[in-house]
């Protein structure tokens, strides 16, 4: 009896192993390579799958996501001689479970070193300063070789990005001086370029400024001259319609005198001969004004008048117009 119960027993583990083997479940994004006494018979894709037990067996589940795998830094020689240490990421996705399982012995590693070896002769044929701009060259030229190398083992690479480069020491040193440079000059070129732009505008400034001035200033000078002309107007008419005897005149006339005589520097002066006419207008005012007076004598001064009158308008009538007479200086 329990030989028999035994039996069972080990008929049931193995029932349940044989139907563990034989139902396989393969997750979304993945595939298994089966393989029937060691060779390749097909590929599992995600969902339920059923395989003959002990007969057909699992070799690989290869995960058909896309993938990322950095890489150490790389020391590479540039075109001047110097080396660069370079870190890479590689974004690759497997497209054929059986190429990759079959056609490459570990194709991550494989395409770590056809990465290395690309770079290297690209990097061989720039210098550093076109190494440290040209990054989408570089990115372009790693992707075109790796993707064209990896695409018979199954592997599509989609992306390639260099995630470091680092030159020697001594060139950082050498370079943070000359970037230093560079923007101390760039400083300069800008102050100076502020200054003359500032004394551009403080020019523009000054000469508009002038213009306003000068315009005004023309346009002042022009309302004073028409102020003046606007005066001499006035006093011209209120004369004119004033209606001034040649007494008032002569009076005026003589009241203008001692302003020509003003200042000490004034040594000769000018006598007009109208001044003649206005004495003898004055003598006959201050005549007729003596006759209506009680004691004053108008017949002596009448005739002395006259006669200096008449002797004084004939010397003024042959010698001119007017005559030069020197006045004494003043003390």
């Amino acid at each position: 009896m329990q030989p028999i119960i035994i039996v069972l027993i080990i008929l049931v583990v193995l029932v349940f192993i044989a139907l563990i083997k034989t139902i396989q479940v393969i997750p979304q994004a993945s595939a298994a390579i089966v393989e029937r006494f060691g060779r390749y018979t097909r590929t599992l894709n995600a969902g339920l799958n059923i395989v003959v037990p002990f007969i057909d067996s699992i070799r690989n589940r290869i995960d058909l996501r896309e993938q990322v795998v950095p890489f150490p830094p790389q020391p590479v020689i540039t075109q001047d001689n110097l080396v660069v240490n370079i870190d890479t990421v590689i974004y690759y996705q497997v497209t054929d479970a059986r190429a990759a399982t079959y056609e490459v012995a570990s194709y991550i590693q494989a395409i770590e070193q056809l990465t290395v070896t690309t770079l290297r002769n690209i990097i061989g044929g720039m210098d550093l300063e076109r190494t440290l701009t040209s990054r989408e060259e570089i990115n372009a030229a790693l992707r075109g070789v790796l993707d064209e190398a990896t695409g018979k083992w199954g592997i599509r690479v989609n992306r390639v990005e260099l995630k470091a480069i680092e030159p020697p020491t001594s060139i950082q040193d050498s370079m943070e001086k000359q970037m230093r440079a560079d923007r101390d000059k760039r400083a300069a070129i800008l102050q100076a370029e502020g200054v003359r732009q500032s004394e551009i505008l403080r020019a523009e400034g000054e000469k508009q400024s002038a213009i306003l001035r000068a315009e005004g200033e023309a346009k002042a000078a022009a309302l004073r001259a028409e102020g003046e002309a606007q005066a001499i107007r006035t006093v011209f008419e209120s004369i004119h319609a004033g209606d001034p005897d040649q007494k008032l005149l002569s009076y005026q006339y003589l009241q203008m005198l001692p302003k020509i005589a003003e200042g000490d520097a004034n040594k000769l002066w000018i006598v007009p001969s109208e001044i003649g006419d206005a004495l003898k207008g004055l003598s006959g005012a201050f005549g007729n004004l003596g006759g209506g007076m009680p004691g004053f004598n108008t017949g002596n001064n009448s005739g002395n008048n006259s006669g200096n009158n008449s002797g004084n308008n004939s010397g003024n009538t042959g010698n001119g117009p007017s005559e030069r007479r020197e006045q004494p200086p003043l003390d």
